[in-house]
């Protein structure tokens, strides 16, 4: 499966479907990545959870990714099948007041690194940041063995107007953060946070390999609009010429 990942990436066609770090209710986790599943979606991220993962390894043949925010987190659901983890997924956290500068998260990516050093590892740079220490951290995470990097920034922007235009301008943060660290890094860049079908096609074209989406598609009450919108998405990447 990870194969088959790995080439999406490669022909920057990547879709993740995230179901939400701090969502452990199995039956929506399920629901998401049924649903992910059937809209064509690449892979799933689900919460840090080994039942969770053994559930979603359950109900669909997609390769999972668990995030969570400490490294030994991230020991059970590796042991129970995780195909790839996430240090991430941070806009769960900043509602709260909490923040993640760049020591910490680049010294929880060397603790993971050391406790997991063989298992593909993606880490999200966090948006609080300004761009060009986006870029800085980013170099960092890779040379500490990142093999992904994820952008953010879904939740800072506020888009001034409806339709096709705001949908833009509340994608513009994560769109600017994957153009610079795509630009300064080797490894894959997922660009994810405040995405739609309007603007996946534009994270490919600023660089990106692959695109994140949760709330669009998580925060959803039934299954049926689930895989619709997955498939909208899928829709838009298929539509951006894949890579050589």
């Amino acid at each position: 499966m990870l194969s088959t990942l790995q080439r999406s990436l490669d022909q920057g066609r990547a879709l993740k479907i995230i179901s939400g770090l701090t969502n452990f209710d199995p039956q929506r986790v399920a629901s998401v990545v049924r649903a992910a599943a059937a809209g064509g979606a690449t892979f799933v991220d689900i919460a840090a959870d080994a039942e969770l993962v053994r559930l979603a390894k359950s109900v669909a043949d997609l390769p999972v990714c668990v995030s969570a925010v400490a490294a030994e987190a991230f020991l059970a659901p590796v042991a129970a099948g995780a195909d790839l983890i996430e240090i991430g997924n941070f806009d769960a956290f900043y509602a709260q007041g909490r923040r993640f500068e760049a020591p910490e998260v680049l010294a929880l990516t060397r603790q993971t690194r050391e406790l997991l050093p063989d298992i593909t590892l993606s880490v999200t740079v966090p948006h609080i940041l300004a761009l060009d220490e986006q870029v800085h951290l980013a170099e960092a995470l890779v040379a500490a063995g990142a093999d992904i990097i994820q952008t953010e920034g879904g939740t800072s922007s506020q888009p001034q107007h409806p339709g096709t235009l705001g949908l833009i301008e509340k994608a513009a943060p994560t769109l600017a953060a994957a153009r610079e660290i795509s630009r300064a890094v080797a490894v894959p860049v997922l660009c994810a946070s405040g995405l739609s079908d309007v603007t996946v096609p534009m994270a490919i074209a600023a660089g990106a390999a692959g695109v994140g989406v949760g709330s669009a598609v998580n925060k959803l009450d039934n299954e049926l609009a689930m895989i619709a919108v997955v498939r909208q998405l899928a829709d838009a990447l298929a539509a951006v010429p894949a890579r050589v």
